[in-house]
């Protein structure tokens, strides 16, 4: 697992910045940079997008996306991603929108399903994923995912 004193530190010394776009986890990716001596070198802000009005009007998520895919779906996390690139001028964006529960959504689709989705310079793409536990941790491990791929991401 990836702390956030590790993120932030391998991002000042790529000269990076980060963003976010996170529905489910409400801030914890954010609040967790923040939490960190020195996290103004590596990140500007981020967007809690947790309603599907948010998704559209700020970040720009088509609303065909939503109506056709659901706000948890690859396409809507890729546009997460890429609408929190476009607002913010970071060098790597990542999204996180899914079920945290107690319920599955109202699709059906299993709490803990979430999509992980990023853009930066040499794309953007998504990853599915599906947690274990109560909401707190699947909200937990979906915010260690994020700082996951945003290290992956900073090392191309």
């Amino acid at each position: 697992m990836i702390t956030p004193n590790e993120l932030v530190e391998y991002l000042t010394n790529k000269g990076l910045k980060c963003t976010f776009a996170e529905s489910l986890t409400g801030g914890m990716a954010a609040c967790g940079i923040v939490d960190v001596a020195g996290a103004s070198k590596v990140f500007d802000g981020s967007i809690v997008s947790y309603s599907d009005r948010v998704k559209i009007n700020v970040l720009g998520v088509p609303s065909s996306v939503i109506e056709e895919k659901t706000a948890v779906s690859y396409e809507c996390a890729v546009a997460m991603a890429k609408g929190a690139l476009r607002l913010s001028g970071a060098d790597i964006a990542v999204s996180v929108t899914g079920y945290a529960g107690p319920g599955d959504g109202e699709d059906g689709t299993p709490c803990g399903t979430v999509y992980v989705g990023w853009c930066d310079k040499l794309g953007s793409d998504a990853v599915k994923c599906h947690f274990d536990g109560n909401r707190d941790s699947v909200r937990r491990q979906t915010r260690d995912k994020a700082y996951e791929i945003i290290m992956e991401r900073a090392s191309l």
